[in-house]
């Protein structure tokens, strides 16, 4: 099998794990091509290095010879590939561990024993508190 079939069938392969399978729908958002385009950047310039300094050759035989600075349009199909499978996991694994948020961490919930709740607690007992603008804790009002 060639390397332009196996390139292929990866970047059919990521698409349909990312869109039936996790179910990330990464490929349909606009940040994902944003990244992809910083991605395959980085992507050309190490691949135009290396095969433009002949650290890495092809066979011909194996490719289809359209090239794209230097690297065949296969190494992009295959990084694309790649690049898929891999953020569509990253994504999938952070919605199951449930730190899916815009900064990846989890929302904060006050606990008890907390500073935040024993200053509130403290402020209540004194008979400072309600709306009376007085700061405790985290800056906020009580």
């Amino acid at each position: 099998m060639s390397y332009t079939a196996l390139a292929g069938i990866g970047i059919i392969a990521a698409v349909l794990v990312d869109l039936t399978v996790l179910r990330t729908r990464l490929v349909l958002t606009t940040t994902f091509w944003l990244s992809y385009a910083i991605i395959v950047a980085f992507q050309l310039l190490v691949n135009g290095v290396l095969t433009g300094l002949s650290i890495v050759r092809y066979n011909p035989a194996t490719i289809l010879g359209v090239r794209l600075a230097y690297a065949p349009i296969e190494d992009i199909a295959f990084g694309f590939a790649m690049t898929v499978l891999t953020l569509a996991w990253w994504v999938w694994l952070g919605r199951r561990s449930g730190t899916d948020t815009p900064s990846g961490r989890q929302p904060r919930r006050p606990t008890r024993g907390t500073p935040t709740t024993s200053a509130r607690r403290a402020a209540s007992r004194l008979g400072v508190g309600g709306r009376c603008g007085v700061s405790v804790g985290r800056g906020r009002g009580v």
